[in-house]
């Protein structure tokens, strides 16, 4: 499936979703019926993933479904293209991240967006965590780029924090 499909077919999921969310009692288990949930899956998204962005735009007008679009995209890219579809069995442990007070050369969230950065894009992150969550979003307007830009700057860069921290610091 081209990403022009995938973006069209992920936008009626979220649709769904949203229409399910604003009737009350979703969890991220009963906002998709199973076909949405086997979309997402075959595309390395979960339902969670995919709650977190309804809820947050229900509650606090942000992230837009483009805007969600726009990681996912990148997320799918990593999971089909690295990954070659096959899920990571690997979790990331939330204690195991810095503090949100924790900065890297002056840039505040930093250190702590990086380890969540790699986990979205191995699809790793705990139920727990958000990628793009209000947090991530202060920092990504704060430093003028979006959810899926920084996710791409970490997917060239894996295992190279400096190149990331570089393009942070020049994007002030």
């Amino acid at each position: 499936m081209d990403v022009p499909a995938f973006a069209d077919n992920f936008r009626s999921v979220y649709s769904r979703a949203t229409a399910r969310y604003a009737h009350g009692g979703a969890t991220a288990a009963t906002l998709l019926d199973s076909a949405d949930t086997a979309f997402l899956v075959a595309n390395g998204i979960t339902a969670q993933h995919l709650f977190d962005y309804v809820e947050d735009s229900a509650n606090y007008g942000e992230p837009s479904c483009d805007e969600a679009i726009a990681i996912e995209v990148v997320r799918r890219d990593h999971f089909l293209n690295v990954q070659k579809g096959l899920p990571s069995k690997t979790v990331l442990d939330p204690s195991s991240m810095p503090a949100k007070t924790q900065s890297i050369q002056g840039i505040a969230w930093l250190p702590r967006l990086l380890p969540k950065a790699r986990a979205k894009l191995r699809g790793e992150l705990p139920a727990s965590m958000m990628y793009g969550c209000g947090g991530d979003r202060a920092f990504f307007q704060e430093h003028r780029m979006t959810g899926a830009d920084f996710l791409a700057l970490v997917g060239r860069n894996l295992d190279a924090d400096a190149p990331i921290v570089a393009a942070v610091a020049s994007s002030r």
